[in-house]
């Protein structure tokens, strides 16, 4: 007998944790879900490949892969945690947590904490610079620098380094290894900005300035630590300032409502903002004032809008292959986008051939390869040709881009039907590869030929008529059928041949246990080509679920509810159609605030009698008052054989009482 823990508790944060039951690959943008309900900072530690998110209102830092997936949640007294700052070796996180006045230190290795360092009132953002640990603190009109001196060994803290009180906590930001400290008051407005000269310990103030616009959202000091790029409600472009006298010094246009800013190692910066109908984040190559790629991110929530950007929402790998976002919906719940390759100019590839041709006759096809940054002149693009006689693909001569980025291309093609032109760029060091497709109609003779029932799925054991439609032919009229049961053991078998009837029909009857592939194939004759025609159908499983040490049963919310005591556990009992190796899905549900959300599923192997028992575990005190319930399928593929369509069983519902 197998055991399946369940409590709401733990359903529950499976559901926020996690946006899919299968991690999505690291080479394509990817999301997730973050269990958090806010957010404060975000950081990426690139030697461990991990990324950390504070959530100040749930008291927590949760910590992902790089394909955002979370992998822990640090939860141990860090209420009102926000800013966060990673060691140059990336073997430490320093923790600005608010509400216990305090800096906590964790070990990246471990992701535990291993320290903390008392500070004053309520810290809200840390910062390395000048061989110290900068941190903005204080309440309203009370906010101030203060660091830790890490060299030292007992890591003396102090307080009150700037003579000139800042309105709440400020925000800090400086460049590695620099020794200039830059401070921003949030969400005021007008914006203030300062800079210091922390090199001696005590911080020295080089310049201010209440020109960074209004509503200041983020800012970061670039990498050579000569300026800052400032996202701030208005104006709509994040601005540049020299850090050194904090005197404007650019700008990188993006639209309403900038909010973040992400500066790579070497340069190239991403600057988000708060939009819902614009793109949310542009991609800045060193030098350009021209967004090279730009990201809109989809609708997760109900309301017209798109998902919107996080206030300082945006981190780099260090290395500049990826971009992490942080995003939230009209529901509330926040997601970590994971952006590949994003310094590379988007690339489009269009192919426009002919919509009809005739068969061994010469055509040409043109199309052109589209990007914010041309694609050089005399590209090659690589050409396959997909027909009747190379459905697999056929391999041309490579078309060659012109300056403008247009090709053109000539092609016989030698077989008729659906004749398909596949046009792929590969990419370079500045554009991401794409591919484009068009299909030519090309005439040749070729016979009518089909069969019924295709896509159909069946009951476990139905007697099916499949029926071959042969069209006008020249002389043959013989049509064979051939049916293929999915898995293995059962070979592709003829099952019928003749000449259709005077309707040009010819039927066979099948009982169905498993999917199954019916081909009706014609050989051809001398006007006419060999055709063949295919029907796929599905056969369920029989599957039955019973649910027993329950000591009632009642209709109620609209269905037959299973009554447990609280000390007592459910016993779920599978019957299925066995195959050699096969699992059925258990999957359980909990009900909350109008809504069933799914638990984290399992697969349990059948006995050689289909039978599966899954004995539910748990604390059920927790459970108490809760609504669940459970279903058993058969998932196709996932369930460990790919022989028969996926079916589900009905649900059963239960809950627990005292």
């Amino acid at each position: 007998m197998r055991k399946r823990s369940l409590t709401a508790a733990t359903t529950l944060a499976v559901l926020f944790s996690s946006a899919a039951l299968a991690a999505t690959p690291a080479v394509a943008d990817s999301t997730q879900l973050l269990p958090v309900r806010q957010t404060g900072d975000i950081v990426v530690d690139a030697v461990h490949q991990q990324v950390f998110i504070s959530d100040p209102l749930n008291g927590k830092i949760v910590v992902t892969d790089y394909t955002g997936k979370v992998v822990k949640q640090l939860t141990t007294n860090l209420s009102g945690v926000d800013g966060l700052e990673l060691s140059a070796d990336s073997g430490t996180l320093y923790a600005a947590v608010q509400d216990l006045d305090a800096i906590a230190v964790i070990d990246t290795a471990t992701d535990t904490e291993t320290g903390r360092y008392e500070v004053g009132d309520k810290p809200r953002s840390v910062a390395l610079a000048g061989g110290r640990l900068w941190f903005g603190y204080g309440g309203a009109a009370e906010g101030n620098l203060g660091s830790v001196d890490l060299a030292a060994e007992d890591h003396k803290v102090t307080l009150d380094q700037d003579g000139n009180s800042w309105y709440a906590a400020p925000l800090l930001d400086a460049a590695p290894g620099s020794n200039t400290l830059v401070a921003g008051a949030p969400s005021q407005s007008p914006a203030v900005l300062a800079s210091y000269d922390v090199s001696s310990g005590t911080p020295a103030q080089l310049a201010t300035t209440r020109e960074a616009g209004s509503n200041l959202g983020d800012f970061q000091v670039t990498p050579d630590g000569q300026n800052v790029v400032v996202a701030s409600g208005a104006p709509y472009y994040q601005q540049v300032f020299r850090t050194s006298d904090l005197n404007e010094a650019g700008k990188y246009v993006t639209d309403a409502y900038p909010n973040s800013v992400a500066i790579a190692a070497d340069g190239t910066l991403a600057a988000g903002i708060s939009g819902s109908y614009e793109p949310d984040v542009y991609i800045f190559k060193p030098g350009s004032g021209e967004a090279v790629r730009t990201y809109d991110f989809p609708n997760t929530g109900t309301t017209s809008g798109s998902d919107l950007l996080a206030r300082g929402g945006l981190a780099w790998d260090p290395n500049g292959s990826r971009l992490f976002a942080v995003t939230s919906n009209s529901e509330g719940a926040y997601s970590l986008r994971v952006l590949d390759a994003p310094t590379k100019a988007a690339s489009t590839v269009t192919v426009d051939a002919p919509a009809t041709a005739p068969r061994a006759k010469q055509l040409t096809v043109k199309g052109k390869v589209a990007s914010k940054v041309a694609v050089p002149a005399g590209t090659k693009l690589t050409v396959t040709r997909t027909d009747l006689e190379s459905p697999q693909g056929k391999a041309l001569a490579a078309a060659v881009t012109k300056a403008d980025g247009t090709f053109s291309f000539t092609d016989t093609p030698p077989a008729g039907g659906k004749v398909k032109y596949t046009v792929a760029y590969a990419g370079d060091a500045d554009h991401a590869a794409d591919s484009g497709s068009d299909t030519v109609e090309v005439s040749r003779a070729k016979p009518t030929l089909t069969v019924n029932n295709n896509g159909k799925v069946y009951t476990y054991g139905k007697d099916v008529t499949f029926t071959a439609h042969l069209g006008k032919t020249y002389t043959n009229r013989t049509v064979e059928i051939w049916a293929d049961p999915f898995g293995g053991d059962k070979p592709n078998k003829l099952v019928k041949s003749g000449k259709v009837n005077s309707d040009g029909n010819l039927s066979v009857t099948l009982d169905l246990k498993r999917d199954t592939k019916v081909t009706a194939k014609f050989k051809g004759d001398s006007r006419y080509q060999p055709a063949s025609a295919a029907s796929t159908v599905g056969a369920k499983v029989s599957v039955s679920t019973s649910v027993s040490n329950h000591y009632k049963t009642k209709y109620t919310w609209n269905h037959t509810y299973y009554f447990f005591h609280k000390t007592k556990n459910p016993l779920i009992t599978t019957k299925m159609s066995y195959y050699p190796g096969r699992a059925q899905k258990f999957q359980f549900e909990v009900y909350y605030q109008g809504r069933w959300y799914p638990g984290d599923p399992a697969y349990f192997k059948l006995g050689s009698d289909g039978v599966s028992k899954v004995n539910i575990t748990g604390d059920h005190g927790q459970d108490v008052g809760w609504r669940f319930r459970v279903r058993s399928s058969y998932i196709n593929s996932a369930s460990g054989d790919t022989v028969n369509s996926t079916t589900h069983g009905a649900w059963k519902y239960f809950t627990f009482t005292q």
